[in-house]
């Protein structure tokens, strides 16, 4: 047959698209041709796949093979493709069955010598295949463990391009060789310790449980050595365990930004803390090509950790403001756009001016108030808005530091803590994209059933009057409020919880 067809997964951002990769075999000048939108990497796929068919003992003819990626007008890229066209075009020459591949999915990058070597995205890659109706899917050795995360396709792993075609009927000898893998990145999560540790601010540690019992963000203002970076290091370490739609989705991130995923699904909230010298590209997402995310997508359904914001391009602060209300991020490019979760809570740390003494009773500013009010002014007012829970974190003395920590609360009981109040908010929303108080829509909260009653919320409702708080504001106090109240086991907020609420709001 001229013509034989197998398929790939063409990713964009987390979703995929099925490819049919076609290849013709023609007479005519020896020649080896890709269409169907190609980029640089995967153009250079003919050579790779030549030198691999050469070193497995199934040579392509000198005649004219033309590889086609089917839809045309999708944009295809990477080194994943490398595998369905090898294969496709051997079996124009009879090596295979053209039949057996028609309906399996490969995916993997060859080497020259024809072994399979891994790629990234191969779970979102096999997801996508499995939603398409794929029932098979191709794999280097490498992914073989990501791939059978996903239930209800059936994964083959292979070492080598040779073992592929003799799975699918090729008359090869058995040639063992060793495997490629994934390289290992040395991850050291900075969620370490116990927030029983923490001591001297037990104002700062109720606030924490309160930001992870709904989901809110986080500014904490205070000069240089005070714990910002300890407290916010504790947070990942108070939710609870992610469920299986987010743990899906975590590994899938993790999995496009080529981390390790291992042989189970991620379970525990991620932490991203990028230093204050990164690009827009790096924090949202991008690059040229194959789009990757950033790390507001690698935070997803975790915590984002933002040490010496102020330090922060101010181009790069103001692009969180949409993912932090819309929970995605969505990247356009030319041709293509890519869509990445980017639900996450925001953890800023903050000095309260350059030399970060302004207000501390044990130092002396040497700051001109005109230098204060330019270093807090990068972080502009429309991203403050976004911020649910303000704080100023002091200095501690010696007396708390020599004082212990008997009685101090542990990370494990303010999870339990956390978890209950979530499942109480949970059962109260409905559960799906409303299980949290931070996506609570405001009209919601302020029509029946749920809108508090007049004298409970007038401090409320004066602050808005006098122009301290604006309509976005309102909406995160009674959400902060409604968190308070679950976790002392709550019906509904009270006077007191709003009040409360209002002080975290407006803390600084």
């Amino acid at each position: 047959m001229a013509v034989a067809r197998t398929l790939a997964v063409a990713l964009n951002g987390v979703d995929g698209a099925i490819v049919e990769v076609e290849a013709d075999l023609a007479n005519g000048l020896p020649a080896f041709t890709i269409i169907g939108l190609p980029d640089a990497a995967l153009g250079e796929a003919k050579d790779r796949v030549r030198s691999a068919a050469v070193n497995s003992g199934c040579d392509l003819p000198n005649r004219k093979v033309t590889v086609n990626l089917s839809p045309a007008s999708l944009p295809k890229h990477g080194s994943g493709f490398d595998l369905g066209i090898a294969v496709a075009a051997l079996a124009t020459t009879g090596a295979v069955d053209t039949e057996a591949i028609s309906r399996i999915v490969h995916l993997g990058e060859l080497s020259l010598d024809g072994r399979l070597r891994p790629v990234a995205g191969v779970l979102p890659a096999v997801l996508a295949a499995r939603r398409n109706g794929a029932r098979a899917v191709v794999v280097p050795s490498g992914n073989a463990d990501e791939a059978r995360l996903v239930p209800g396709i059936r994964v083959i792993g292979a070492a080598s391009l040779r073992e592929v075609l003799i799975g699918h009927g090729a008359r090869l000898e058995p040639m063992p060789v060793e495997p490629l893998t994934m390289p290992m990145h040395d991850d050291q999560p900075l969620e370490v310790g116990d927030l029983s540790d923490v001591v001297g601010h037990p104002d700062a540690v109720e606030a924490l449980q309160v930001a992870a019992a709904g989901g809110h963000h986080v500014l904490m203002l205070g000069p240089p050595g005070a714990g910002k970076t300890l407290l916010a290091s504790r947070l990942p370490g108070l939710l609870p365990d992610l469920e299986p739609d987010a743990a899906v989705e975590v590994s899938s991130v993790r999995s496009l930004a080529g981390m390790p995923v291992g042989t189970s699904l991620v379970t525990r909230p991620p932490l991203e803390a990028p230093h204050h010298s990164a690009t827009m590209a790096s924090l949202v997402g991008g690059g040229s090509g194959l789009v990757r995310p950033g790390a507001i997508s690698r935070a997803a359904h975790g915590v984002l950790f933002l040490d010496e914001a102020p330090e922060f391009a101010s181009s790069v602060l103001d692009a969180l403001r949409q993912p932090l209300e819309t929970g995605e991020i969505t990247i356009h490019r030319a041709r293509s756009v890519a869509r990445f979760p980017a639900r996450f809570q925001l953890v800023l740390a903050a000095n309260p001016c350059p030399c970060g003494n302004g207000g501390s009773v044990d130092g002396e500013c040497t700051c001109t108030p005109m230098a204060r009010r330019r270093y807090l002014g990068r972080l502009s007012g429309p991203l403050l808005d976004r911020i649910d829970l303000h704080l100023t974190v002091h200095r501690v003395g010696a007396l708390h530091l020599t004082a212990g920590t008997d009685g101090a609360i542990t990370t494990a009981a303010a999870r339990q803590r956390v978890t209950a109040a979530r499942e109480r908010a949970r059962q109260r929303w409905g559960g799906g994209s409303l299980s949290l108080n931070a996506h609570a829509p405001g009209p919601m909260l302020r029509s029946q059933p749920w809108r508090l009653p007049a004298p409970d919320r007038a401090p409320l409702d004066r602050a808005l009057e006098r122009g301290a708080l604006t309509m976005r504001g309102y909406d995160r106090v009674l959400r902060i409020a409604w968190s308070l109240a679950d976790l002392d086991d709550r019906e509904r907020p009270g006077a007191d919880d709003v009040g409360r609420a209002l002080y975290l709001r407006k803390g600084i």
